[in-house]
């Protein structure tokens, strides 16, 4: 039968930016969270919908005009306006 408690590295091992007596779980290396990779998917998203403009006609067989090419431009524009406000505020100092 496999074991159920799970043993810790040494604290020497593991580099953190957390307190483990805050967070148990950054004793094993499972704490934080990887910004830079966030925010490098969040612009390909920007990117594909971006791209998306160049496909075809988004909503033009139903006869609702440029719906489609709105709504991407919208959701373009929002994400982008997140993305650049979480830069601007992760380098302010709090």
């Amino acid at each position: 039968m496999a074991a159920t408690e799970l043993e810790s590295v040494h604290s020497a091992d593991v580099v953190t930016k957390v307190d483990t007596a805050e967070v148990p779980s950054a004793a094993w290396g499972w704490s934080g969270e990887s910004r830079r990779t966030f925010r490098t998917a969040g612009w390909v998203v920007v990117l594909i919908l971006l791209g998306m403009l160049f496909e075809g006609p988004q909503g033009a067989s139903s006869g609702s005009g440029h719906t489609g090419y709105i709504f991407l431009i919208v959701f373009a524009v929002g994400l982008a306006g997140i993305l650049i406000r979480d830069s601007l505020l992760h380098k302010k100092p709090r």
